[in-house]
């Protein structure tokens, strides 16, 4: 199964800058992006799962509404997304069950730093996608963990793919920069190995943040961002569906996979 999912978090980038940036910004901007890729996921016809922090569902009420009823799944990401807490999961799925009205079975630690799967369970989650099996110097350092899902304190993991032997991450970075082909031929190898694909981009990277140097974005993050990374994102789901393998929610998957145990 190929799992699209999208950290749908107020923009705060900035700040990890030093540059303060007001919540009726960040939230222009991650609505501009959240809106657009909700376009081309309805102009491809596929699925995918938002990971909403509390305070994106606070400020987008209208924006959560509009991802359930274009058949999407709701997840949770924490509260703040630039000042995570070990105990942002509780809140977060009162928040985010609360307005959108459904329960939420899955949980993403802001910039997926570690949770406790134990009180992830007992909060009613199925599922935790808060690892990155990669080596990324300064976030991750995650080599001798399982590259693929596994049963953790009775939550099923879902890390994000990477690439089998090397660990290569095929995360949202990796669709920036990498020359289409090869990303595209790394995920089909992955898809061969793992029997599934898993990868997460942000709303915010879909904005046309190099018309703001005042946020001091990375230039390895401004590189194919805003309307090429549309393009970008419109042309992997094209590639992806000429492959045998269907897209779907995490929960979906998370369900299917536990009943073959």
């Amino acid at each position: 199964m190929i799992l699209l999912s999208f950290d749908t978090e107020e923009f705060d980038l900035p700040r990890e800058h030093g540059v303060e940036i007001d919540m009726e910004t960040s939230m222009k901007v991650s609505r501009y992006g959240t809106e657009k890729i909700l376009d081309i996921l309805k102009d491809n016809q596929v699925p995918a799962t938002f990971f909403i922090t509390g305070n994106f569902a606070q400020n987008a009420p209208d924006l959560v509404k509009r991802i359930m009823d274009e058949g999407h799944e709701v997840a949770c990401h924490g509260v703040d997304h630039f000042v995570p807490k070990e105990t942002d999961f509780k809140e977060s799925k009162a928040i985010v069950e609360r307005i959108s009205g459904i329960k939420t079975y899955g949980y993403r630690q802001p910039r997926m730093f570690p949770v406790s799967d134990k009180e992830i369970k007992e909060a009613g989650y199925l599922y935790n996608s808060s690892l990155n099996p990669a080596f990324i110097p300064g976030r991750y350092m995650h080599l001798t963990t399982s590259r693929t899902c596994f049963m953790k304190d009775g939550v099923l993991q879902i890390p994000a793919s990477v690439t089998p032997i090397i660990r290569f991450p095929l995360f949202w970075l990796s669709n920036h920069v990498l020359p289409r082909r090869l990303y595209y031929w790394m995920i089909k190898r992955t898809l061969k190995y793992d029997g599934y694909f898993n990868t997460y981009m942000h709303p915010w990277e879909f904005y046309e943040l190099k018309e703001h140097p005042e946020w001091k974005t990375q230039g390895i993050i401004l590189m194919n961002s805003g309307k090429e990374l549309q393009h970008r994102l419109d042309l992997l789901i094209k590639e992806l569906k000429k492959t045998d393998v269907s897209f779907g929610t995490y929960t979906k998957f998370a369900k299917n996979l536990l009943m073959h145990e």
